[in-house]
């Protein structure tokens, strides 16, 4: 059996933007990345699972319920469904507080773990991307290439394959580096 290819999306800040101090919670608070759609569209195209690994410590902080975060993903699948004719092969949410004993939480790299084994992936075919550092520690610790997205320098992610300053310059990455 072909193992298959990944392509992990960290949500808040790669999926839809980030709400700075606050959770988004509402679908009128979901607001989706420039770029999103053009590079969610070339991984389905090229045969990746597309998996969301995110951690969402608002519902371990009861600020929305693990109900409404269901809702929320629900609305999010049917928007891209809508949009791209396709939608995420599967989704991870960390609700855990970040405390030291987290089991889940990136930068650790259980949900990516856990979808590698589940959907039988190929790290070294697979890749991690995300906007803040632990996500490229969490890819690089389950052994995927990460692409960091924002204003960073190397010394923030020594471990990313990329860095970049835009999804469409990740794209660039991928259309060049993945198949």
């Amino acid at each position: 059996m072909e193992r298959s290819r990944i392509v992990f999306f960290d949500r808040d800040g790669i999926v839809n933007r980030r709400l700075v101090d606050d959770y988004v919670r509402r679908p009128d608070q979901f607001v989706f990345c420039d770029g999103f759609f053009p590079l969610f569209e070339w991984v389905k195209a090229n045969g990746f699972r597309a998996i969301v690994v995110s951690n969402q410590q608002g519902v371990g902080k009861g600020i929305m319920t693990a109900e409404e975060l269901a809702a929320l993903t629900e609305w999010m699948h049917e928007q891209i469904r809508a949009r791209c004719g396709a939608t995420f092969d599967d989704v991870y949410y960390c609700t855990e507080l970040d405390t030291p004993d987290a089991r889940c939480r990136k930068p650790r790299p259980t949900m990516l773990l856990d979808a590698l084994d589940k959907w039988h992936g190929d790290p070294s075919r697979s890749w991690m991307i995300g906007d803040m550092p632990s996500d490229v520690e969490a890819g690089v610790a389950a052994g995927v290439r990460a692409i960091l997205v924002g204003d960073y320098a190397r010394s923030d992610a020594p471990g990313a394959y990329a860095i970049v300053s835009s999804l469409a310059e990740c794209l660039q990455v991928l259309q060049t580096a993945a198949l």
